[in-house]
């Protein structure tokens, strides 16, 4: 799996970016025969102990339903039914380096827009409920059976369950069904709604994508420029007039401050080299 992906099963690259990325589902048989994970169950329970991005997700037999229990976890937190739960973790190709190779096969997007390669152990019945990401993810079956399951019917803020710590759908409505096996492959665009069943005990790795909105950048912008001497400069106004009525902002007033903020924002060659510079060293 070292190698950059040239083809999707028999799909050239090329048509699956052009028909299918960020626009529909697309499930392939056998993307990945005789896929082998360098990590076991036990193995990676254990490092649920030492890192924040693991989670325990009980659908039922916790203290509620669909409770979550996050890391870094404790021995008691494996406490665990038999069946209906899921362990979870995060950016598992920075806690174990090696599996960075799961990653390789999707560098035929750029490497901004890659974000983490999470790891599923769920026994039978284990899932994380009927929901929607706001990313494109490529879903591989690494060990055992999983039933996958999504919709086309969108999915409104009033149709997530109350008092969960989890964005689960209180309505979903299936439309198509695929039964996953090792070495299956399920791309999902953003916002599609899925729900994945553990038929047994099984392993699934997500390889998740990035896609910043205007507000996380303009945040990440603005919060460098804040930093900046020139930006602790006061708005000064020498050579003011007077104005009839004095509860008004005037026009003027409104020009010169629309121009004092303006002018402290960069420019279109600045932004492009800070972009370049930022997403190429964000690690989230």
């Amino acid at each position: 799996m070292s190698k950059i992906l040239t083809h999707l099963g028999d799909m050239p690259i090329a048509d699956f970016l052009r028909d299918y990325w960020q626009q529909k589902p697309l499930f392939i048989r056998q993307a990945f025969p005789n896929l082998q994970l360098p990590i076991d169950a036990t193995e990676f329970a254990g490092l649920a102990y030492d890192t924040d991005t693991a989670r325990l997700v009980i659908e039922k037999g916790g203290k509620t339903p669909w409770e979550v229990r996050h890391g870094p976890l404790r021995k008691k937190d494996f406490k665990l039914p038999e069946t209906h739960w899921t362990l979870l973790i995060n950016d598992m190709e920075q806690l174990m380096p090696e599996l960075s190779e799961l990653i390789e096969p999707f560098r035929f997007i750029p490497d901004w827009r890659i974000d983490d390669l999470m790891i599923s152990y769920a026994v039978e019945g284990g899932s994380v409920g009927p929901h929607i990401d706001a990313y494109d993810v490529f879903l591989l079956q690494a060990q055992g059976k999983r039933r996958w399951q999504i919709s086309t019917h969108s999915c409104g803020e009033d149709n997530f369950l109350p008092n969960v710590d989890l964005r689960i759908m209180r309505e979903f409505i299936p439309e198509q069904e695929w039964i996953v096996e090792p070495g299956d492959l399920l791309y999902l665009p953003p916002n599609v709604p899925h729900y994945g069943v553990a038929l047994n005990e099984c392993m699934t790795c997500s390889i998740g994508f990035r896609a910043p909105s205007r507000a996380d950048l303009l945040e990440d912008l603005l919060g460098e420029l804040i930093d900046r001497p020139e930006m602790q400069q006061r708005f000064s106004d020498a050579g003011r007039q007077t104005q009839a009525d004095p509860s008004i902002i005037s026009e003027q007033d409104l020009e010169k401050l629309t121009d004092f903020i303006l002018n402290a924002l960069p420019d279109r060659k600045t932004i492009k080299h800070w972009l370049q510079n930022h997403l190429s060293n964000t690690e989230d």
